[in-house]
């Protein structure tokens, strides 16, 4: 059974530092890729980072490039998402996502929500100011 768990989130001032934590269960993250997206209130979710199993390829959204960074751990089976310089904007529900089959990542598509078919319950990010 295909589990993510996300877990890092909380209270940090502007210009602070999180660390989120996706840890996958049931597949491995050898082989298959995990996006990050989030969602605040009263706004669509969208994609944040992805990160490819076959070669480590990264992708970012253009609102948290040179500020966030993604990485994995395959022998934790764990994502991460480093997020720095955080700004009130950043608040939102952070969730990681996958889809356990093999498909074509790429630049046009990472950040469609409909690629992903298992979700994780999200971890709360506020930024205050």
């Amino acid at each position: 059974q295909v589990q993510l768990v996300e877990s890092g989130g909380g209270l940090v001032q502007l210009g602070g530092s999180l660390r989120l934590s996706c840890e996958a269960s049931g597949f491995s993250l050898d082989y298959y890729a995990i996006g990050w997206f989030r969602q605040a209130p009263g706004k669509e979710r969208e994609g944040v980072s992805c990160i490819k199993s076959s070669n480590g390829r990264t992708y970012y959204a253009d609102s948290v490039k040179g500020r966030f960074t993604i990485s994995r751990d395959n022998a934790k089976n764990t994502v991460y998402l480093l997020m720095n310089s955080l700004k009130p904007e950043d608040t939102a529900v952070y969730y990681c996502a996958t889809r356990p089959v093999p498909w074509s990542i790429d630049s046009s598509n990472w950040s469609n929500q409909h690629q992903y078919n298992s979700w994780g319950q999200g971890t709360q990010v506020t930024v205050s100011s």
